[in-house]
C-alpha cells in the first residue's frame, strides 16, 4: 500500500467512523458515494452579521482551509463568483453568497498565511480576487493530480481515484446566480470542499513518494505569486469559426458585431452566446449583407431575431462596410515569437528539425516522469528556444534562456540537458 492508498484508508475510517470494507485500499475497494457533508448543509452566508461570525471562525480554525467558488459561466456576462465555499479543521464548512456579500477582503485577511487548497486554482483565483480573497501561498490538487501522473484529474476523478468515494457532479454546469439557490445545490457545493484537505494530505505524501513534492510548491508558489491576467488584445479574432473569415473587411463585419454584442450582453449581464452566437457573427460576416433582408436570410438570425434587433446587427455590419481600407483590421495578429511551427520547414528547415527533436526529447522525459508535456515545460518555450537558440548553447544559455521565459527552477534542471543535446546536434 502506497502512502497516499494510506491516507486514503484513513480518509475512509475518521468520514465514515468505521473501518473501510475488507477489499483493500480505497482505489481498489468500490468507491462509497458521499451523500451529505458531515455537519449538514451549512446556511448561506447572506449579511454582515452572519460573516463577522464565519470570518471569526475560520481565523480560529486550524490548518489548510479549502477554497472553492461556482461562477455561472454561459448564463452571465463576464466569471464572477455567485457562491463561495469554504471548510477548515475547527471551523467547518461555510457557504457564502457574494452577490449579498461583494467585499469578502476581511475573510481573506483573516486567512493571510493560511494555506489554501484549491482544484484547478488559475480557475477560481480571477474571481475571488475580485471579492477580495487572495492567497498568501496554495496547494493546487488538479496540479498535483498532474504532477503525480494521475490519467484523470477533475475532483471527482481524484477524489474517487485517491480515496475512495464518488461526489455527485450533476450540478456543475447550473446557474448559480439563481437565487435562491436549491438545496441540492448548495448540498453539492459544500460537498467540493468536504475532502479538498483530505485529497491534499493524500496527494502530497504521493509526490513525496515519487520525488516530485518540491516541484510542485515551486509550481504553488507561481501560482500564489502571479499577477492578475492581463485584459486579452483584440478577443474579438477569439470568435469560433475565425478560420474561414479571409478578407479585410470580413474581419471588420466580425469585429463591430462582437463589440456590439459586448456591449449588449455586459448591459444586460448575460452570457455573449445567448446575445448572438459565433456562429451567426461569421455567417454576417462572410456574406456581408446588403440590408437587414439579406440579413435575416442567414443563419442565426431567423424569425426568432426581432425587426429592432436586426437593425442593430445590420447597423453594425453597416459600420463595417464605411470603414475606408487603412482602417480595416490586419489578416492575423501581430506576431512577437516564433512563426506557427507548420511554417517553420519553408522558413527554416533546421530550426524545424531542431523543434521535432526537441520535441521528442521533451515527449520521452516526460513519458519517463509520468507527467503531461505542457506541466514539464510550456511547448511555447520549446518553440522559441528552438526558433532563436542562445549562442553558445550550453548548459549555462539554456538555463537562461529557460529561466527568461519562465520556467521554473526544476524544469530548467529537468528540460536543459534534452536541449542542449538537441541544439548542439550536427544538422543531418
Amino acid at each position: 500500500m502506497t502512502d497516499a492508498q494510506e491516507t486514503a484508508a484513513d480518509s475512509s475510517r475518521r468520514i465514515n467512523g468505521g473501518t473501510p470494507p475488507d477489499a483493500g485500499p480505497a482505489e481498489a475497494a468500490a468507491p462509497t458515494p458521499l451523500l451529505e457533508p458531515r455537519e449538514g448543509i451549512p446556511p448561506v452566508v447572506a449579511d454582515a452579521a452572519a460573516l463577522a461570525e464565519v470570518v471569526a471562525a475560520f481565523a480560529a480554525g486550524t490548518g489548510p482551509v479549502a477554497v472553492d467558488a461556482e461562477r455561472a459561466s454561459g448564463y452571465r456576462y463576464g466569471q464572477r463568483a455567485y457562491l463561495v465555499q469554504l471548510r477548515r479543521e475547527g471551523a467547518g464548512s461555510a457557504l457564502i453568497d457574494p452577490v449579498a456579500c461583494p467585499d469578502l477582503s476581511g475573510l481573506g485577511e483573516a486567512l493571510s498565511g493560511v494555506e489554501w487548497v484549491l482544484h484547478a486554482a488559475t480557475q477560481d483565483l480571477p474571481c475571488l480576487r475580485e471579492i477580495g480573497m487572495v492567497p498568501t501561498s496554495l496547494f493546487d490538487t488538479e496540479l498535483a493530480g498532474r504532477l503525480a501522473g494521475f490519467p484523470r484529474v477533475g475532483l471527482g476523478a481524484m477524489v474517487e481515484n485517491v480515496l475512495g468515494f464518488v461526489l455527485e457532479k450533476g450540478h456543475s454546469a447550473v446557474d448559480w446566480s439563481t437565487r435562491p439557490l436549491p438545496e441540492p445545490w448548495l448540498r453539492y457545493a459544500a460537498l467540493d470542499v468536504e475532502l479538498l484537505v483530505d485529497l491534499r494530505d493524500a496527494l502530497e505524501k504521493e509526490l513525496e513518494r515519487q520525488g516530485k513534492l518540491e516541484w510542485a510548491l515551486e509550481e504553488f508558489a507561481a501560482i500564489a505569486a502571479a499577477p492578475p491576467a492581463e485584459p486579452r488584445k483584440d478577443p474579438w479574432r477569439r470568435t469560433s469559426g475565425m478560420h474561414k473569415v479571409r478578407r479585410r473587411r470580413q474581419l471588420a463585419v466580425v469585429k463591430e458585431l462582437w463589440e456590439t454584442r459586448d456591449r449588449i450582453a455586459r448591459r444586460r449581464d448575460v452570457s455573449p452566446g445567448k446575445v448572438l452566437g459565433d456562429a451567426a457573427i461569421v455567417e454576417a460576416a462572410l456574406a456581408v449583407p446588403a440590408n437587414v433582408h439579406a440579413l435575416a436570410a442567414l443563419n442565426g438570425f431567423g424569425h426568432r431575431v426581432g425587426r429592432r434587433q436586426l437593425e442593430q446587427w445590420q447597423a453594425a455590419v453597416d459600420r463595417a462596410k464605411a470603414l475606408p481600407e487603412s482602417a480595416l483590421p490586419q489578416q492575423g495578429q501581430q506576431l512577437t515569437g516564433p512563426p506557427p511551427p507548420r511554417a517553420w520547414s519553408d522558413k527554416d528547415p533546421v530550426a524545424a528539425a531542431r523543434l521535432s527533436a526537441a520535441r521528442a526529447g521533451v515527449s520521452a522525459l516526460a513519458e519517463r516522469l509520468e507527467m503531461p508535456q505542457e506541466n514539464l515545460i510550456s511547448p511555447d518555450t520549446v518553440r522559441r528556444i528552438c526558433w532563436e537558440p542562445p549562442v553558445p548553447a550550453d548548459e549555462r544559455t539554456v538555463a537562461a534562456a529557460l529561466t527568461g521565459h519562465g520556467a521554473r527552477a526544476w524544469q530548467v534542471e529537468q528540460v536543459t540537458p534534452v536541449l542542449v543535446a538537441v541544439l548542439t546536434a550536427a544538422p543531418e
